[in-house]
């Protein structure tokens, strides 16, 4: 029976190195997984190992990857937490990544997922470690989170590691629920304002006409002013839309570029209600993203760098680069972010602090809580006055709409009277 030699980690994070003796390669890194191992190499002894035997009966696995992505399967950023929560489950249970993944691979129903846990697992079984596969979908994992798994399998720590990637990735799904939740209310508002004013172009309107045109006399400067500004809106309201969309269009093909992305990032900053829900997102990402980078054992010139690509304000993505190149020639993050005036001074003096007390990664968690519930008190408070603004103009179109009736019904009465 062929030997192999291998290297690799146990659970404990020691390294190991020895000999073992299986029918193929495959089957040697299935029996190490099997052990708890994390393998980092396995070499045949006298040669390059053969073709694995096994390959062909796990093959099905890697076609059905092929075929689901033909078919529009194609793993998306959306797999990525329910991947990290199930494989955390089988870690928890004993299993060691790659047979977890393999469990995955043959269990998972959902399409997408099962494509992804197919093709992460043939990636695996010919000895690649689950970060280096992982990072082969960089659709679905952010490098990142890549980086963290890697420094978690270094150090005998993916189990932690995944945990602490999960409570990341569901932070940033409650935020971003919240932020629809924030938004649905005023939408549902200019639905039904957008319904009211067709239904009164329409239905209403044309009626109002034949009737007032019957009964004959003036009719009112109110009345006169809404049945011109829905001649208006019928005959030119179409272009008037064509040419909306052309602008819209124009506009976010040239934000899409660097300097309409830095521009229109520099205006929201300039927003009122806008303006801080964008520094506290960008605290909040830097805080969150940081502290769990750190507290991986990433180092901080790396976690710095992927931080920066966290920062989605153009603005303050370019003066946190800024920081960090300070902070590579030896100055403090903390006065580094102070001469950039992008950031919050309580929170450089958190961060302060934590530099000069050696507790960086608690300083940092605590602003990303105080942060989160920050932002949520904005979304609300943006909420109310959206929603306040959309029904002030709803009440306004519709008493307008009311009055200009009323008004015409009673002067055409009048008229009519006095004939």
């Amino acid at each position: 029976m062929p030997k192999f030699t291998y290297t690799a980690r146990d659970r404990a994070g020691k390294s190991v190195a020895a000999v073992i003796e299986a029918p193929t390669r495959r089957d040697a890194l299935r029996v190490l997984g099997s052990r708890g191992l994390q393998v980092a190499s396995v070499a045949e002894v006298g040669g390059s190992s053969p073709k694995p035997a096994a390959a062909k009966a796990e093959q099905p696995d890697f076609v059905q990857t092929l075929t689901s992505s033909k078919r529009g399967n194609t793993p998306r950023r959306s797999e990525c937490l329910p991947f990290l929560e199930a494989l955390y489950d089988l870690l928890s249970s004993g299993l060691s990544a790659g047979e977890a993944v393999r469990l995955l691979s043959i269990r998972v129903k959902e399409p997408r997922l099962r494509a992804l846990c197919a093709g992460l697992w043939e990636q695996i079984s010919e000895g690649a470690a689950l970060w280096r596969a992982m990072a082969s979908y960089p659709d679905v994992f952010d490098p990142s989170i890549t980086n963290l798994i890697q420094a978690g399998e270094a150090t005998g720590s993916i189990n932690d590691t995944v945990q602490r990637i999960i409570a990341h990735l569901t932070e940033q799904r409650e935020l971003r629920r919240q932020l629809l939740s924030a938004l649905a209310y005023p939408i549902f508002m200019v639905v039904v304002a957008s319904g009211v004013i067709l239904f009164f172009l329409f239905f209403l309107l044309p009626r109002l006409q034949s009737l007032l045109s019957s009964l004959g006399g003036k009719m009112p400067t109110s009345t006169t002013l809404l049945i011109g500004l829905a001649d208006f809106v019928l005959n030119w309201g179409l272009i008037i839309i064509i040419a909306a969309l052309f602008f819209a269009g124009s506009f976010w093909r040239w934000r899409k570029t660097d300097a309409g992305r830095s521009a229109t990032d520099a205006w929201m900053l300039k927003l009122p209600l806008i303006g801080p829900f964008v520094v506290s997102q960008t605290v909040l990402a830097f805080s969150q993203t940081l502290s769990v980078l750190l507290e991986n054992g990433i180092t901080a010139a790396e976690a710095l760098r992927m931080t920066e690509r966290q920062i989605k304000n153009r603005v303050h993505r370019e003066a946190f680069a800024t920081a960090t190149a300070r902070v590579l020639e030896g100055e403090s993050l903390s006065g580094a972010l102070t001469r950039t005036n992008c950031f919050p001074d309580l929170v450089l003096d958190r961060l302060s602090v934590g530099e000069n007390t050696g507790n960086v990664v608690p300083s940092l968690k605590q602003v990303a809580q105080t942060y989160q519930k920050a932002i949520s008190r904005q979304l609300n408070a943006f909420t109310n006055v959206l929603a306040s603004a959309v029904l002030l103009g709803v009440f306004v179109f519709v008493g307008f709409i009311a009055f200009a009736i009323v008004s015409a019904v009673f002067q055409v009465s009048a008229s009519i009277k006095t004939r």
